[in-house]
């Protein structure tokens, strides 16, 4: 069965939840930590809508729709290849009428899916600036650390678009940039509303931040306390531990 879903060197990596599994290339970018606490950090009510943008292989709406009790979910992607292996993943873990992966850019995603048009919105978009240094540009794992066809502007732009009037959005970056995000949020109209800070050991400085906005929400930002990833090297924490335990929340 396995073999029908894959290309050459293509492999099925385990989600440890609901048994699903995801199609990954070990050249292209797989997803990592950064996605799971994305998918931890979340909060997806009953019949909500959730959009992805920028999905790579679409492991956030499948992990999302493992963990909640969303309607319908939803994966941006503007890599062919990317979208082609989210698509098999989808078809693969029987998923088919439940999620949904889309062709797509960024920058257009208010114009194929129409304005409020989904209830939450999630993104892991690319950390870094462009960068003159690259050596492949325009290859897969460059897209998507480096802000080559997207930049963070047009992520929360078109996330406010897409939003309706109390609709969510959960971002996942780096402590760095931290003031561009916010600012930016604010100029479109997103107030943010809950934080936490990722820490690889207790004793190191963070190296991601979760963020919860919503459109046209009042003010008042949650300080969660911060995620720590190991105890020890190779030894997850319990907080951790248990984003990969929760079934439905």
């Amino acid at each position: 069965m396995e073999e029908r879903f894959l290309k050459e060197r293509e492999r099925l990596d385990d989600l440890q939840m609901k048994g699903y599994r995801i199609i990954q290339h070990p050249d292209k970018f797989c997803f990592g930590m950064d996605a799971v606490l994305l998918c931890g950090f979340a909060r997806v009510y009953p019949g909500e809508r959730v959009l992805d943008l920028g999905t790579g292989t679409g492991v956030i709406p499948i992990l999302l729709e493992a963990k909640t009790k969303g309607s319908r979910f939803c994966g941006l992607e503007i890599q062919p290849e990317s979208a082609d292996m989210a698509r098999r993943s989808v078809e693969y873990n029987g998923l088919s009428d439940r999620v949904e992966i889309v062709e797509g850019d960024i920058k257009d995603a208010s114009s194929l899916f129409g304005a409020s048009s989904f209830d939450v919105v999630t993104c892991n978009p690319p950390y870094m600036g462009k960068s003159a240094g690259l050596v492949n540009p325009m290859s897969a794992k460059a897209i998507a650390r480096h802000e080559i066809l997207c930049s963070l502007e047009d992520v929360i732009r078109e996330t406010a678009r897409i939003l309706p009037a109390k609709g969510r959005c959960y971002f996942v970056h780096r402590p760095f940039r931290m003031v561009e995000i916010f600012t930016l949020m604010h100029q479109y109209g997103i107030e943010p509303k809950r934080m936490q800070l990722v820490h690889p050991y207790r004793e190191q400085k963070p190296n991601m931040v979760l963020v919860e906005g919503m459109r046209e929400g009042k003010s008042g930002l949650t300080v969660e306390k911060p995620l720590v990833i190991y105890e020890s090297q190779g030894v997850y924490t319990e907080d951790v531990l248990r984003i990969y335990r929760e079934e439905e929340k």
